[in-house]
């Protein structure tokens, strides 16, 4: 048992790194978002502005990533005594659930080009898609590190993977258009996409609602903690055991 006198402080784990990611990674992003923006209005391409928008929904999520990873090193207070660490779970969270809305809003663009395939310049929407893949790509290689161990970070990466998917079926899509004048090629592809961002966006908001609803984290068997625990000389019994996860690669117990 503590001393009445003791006290115990704690703040968040400095995430310097996540940060300086994020920050990288939001730099790229708002480049090629201004970057597809312009290039769409140049070739009269919905796609490309199609894109540009997913861009700027990832370009604002990136930023919340990015602030609650900042605000989440804030000490606690009398009022919040445990901290702002769990920020980064909400903006975890929000973000899946923009992904859930971008994966929709590529359904219902894709459904409508169906039915009115749009004249593309696929020449234009082939050197833009192409100038979007690399950043992207880039954008991706800066937050790959470290994401599995943050789900604030993971959701950002899911943001910039989900752009990179977009640049390849912009490339791909481009290309048939240039070639075979398919433009059917654009909707098809979407599709793809979309359904992969639906997926990623369910992972996220699967395992940030876990979190926040206090689950016993899935790498640990309780029934396996507890027996460890009642097989340690001294101990007559275990109670009311529980374990759960307060933020992104911290586990708690009582």
């Amino acid at each position: 048992m503590l001393p009445v006198d003791a006290h115990c402080t704690y703040r968040a784990p400095i995430n310097v790194e996540t940060r300086r990611r994020l920050t990288l990674a939001l730099a790229i992003t708002a480049v090629v978002l201004v970057v597809e923006l312009v290039g769409g209005w140049l070739a009269g391409s919905l796609a490309l502005l199609a894109d540009a928008a997913h861009m700027l929904a990832d370009v604002a999520a990136l930023g919340l990533a990015l602030i609650a990873a900042s605000i989440a090193q804030r000490p606690a207070t009398p009022q919040r005594s445990f901290g702002f660490m769990r920020l980064e779970i909400l903006a975890a969270l929000v973000n899946g659930a923009v992904l859930f809305a971008i994966a929709i809003g590529i359904g219902v663009e894709a459904w409508r080009r169906f039915r009115v395939p749009p004249a593309v310049n696929g020449a234009l929407l082939l050197g833009v898609a192409a100038v979007g893949f690399i950043a992207n790509l880039g954008a991706v290689s800066v937050l790959h590190r470290g994401h599995e161990h943050s789900l604030n970070q993971r959701g950002a990466y899911l943001h910039v993977l989900s752009d990179l998917m977009g640049s390849v079926g912009a490339l791909i899509a481009g290309f048939v258009v240039l070639v075979f004048g398919w433009t059917l090629a654009d909707p098809v592809i979407s599709v793809l996409i979309g359904a992969l961002v639906l997926g990623s966006a369910w992972r996220l908001v699967k395992e940030s609602t876990d979190v926040l609803l206090e689950a016993t984290p899935t790498h640990i068997a309780l029934a396996d903690v507890h027996d460890r625990i009642a097989s340690v000389p001294g101990v007559d019994s275990v109670h009311d055991l529980h374990l759960w996860t307060v933020t992104s690669g911290m586990v708690a117990m009582s």
